[in-house]
């Protein structure tokens, strides 16, 4: 399999949602994230752990208690549970993400809330 950067960009900005996952696996999963400059990162933690590289923008990045800046060619590794969250995004961010073993995998079961109920 082959996937072009740019390709994946445009699928983004032109799609329903801020997340693309090109490639699933059983054993990993892979996508592109993207959020504009100001935007509200919503995401929850995931039951997964999760590599991110951030490819274009700049921004704020909370994992647990520790605050970081993030800008191109910046990598954050996030264990699986962790509450984290982009914000203060100064510059459009896209952010090619990781998660191993694949997104979701080790969910049992969401409820009519959202809520996650993990194994």
């Amino acid at each position: 399999m082959n996937f072009h950067l740019e390709q994946l960009k445009e699928s983004v900005l032109n799609g329903e949602s801020s997340y693309l996952e090109f490639l699933r696996v059983p054993t990993m999963s892979a996508g592109l994230y993207r959020l504009a400059a100001g935007e509200l990162d919503k995401q929850l933690p995931h039951t997964e752990d999760e590599l991110y590289f951030i490819v274009q923008g700049a921004g704020q990045f909370n994992l647990g208690d520790q605050n970081q800046h993030v800008s191109s060619g910046s990598i954050i590794f996030v264990e699986a549970n962790v509450e984290h969250r982009f914000h203060s995004i100064t510059e459009e961010l896209f952010i090619f993400v990781l998660f191993a073993p694949a997104e979701y995998s080790n969910r049992t079961h969401v409820d009519l809330t959202g809520q996650l109920e993990l194994k």
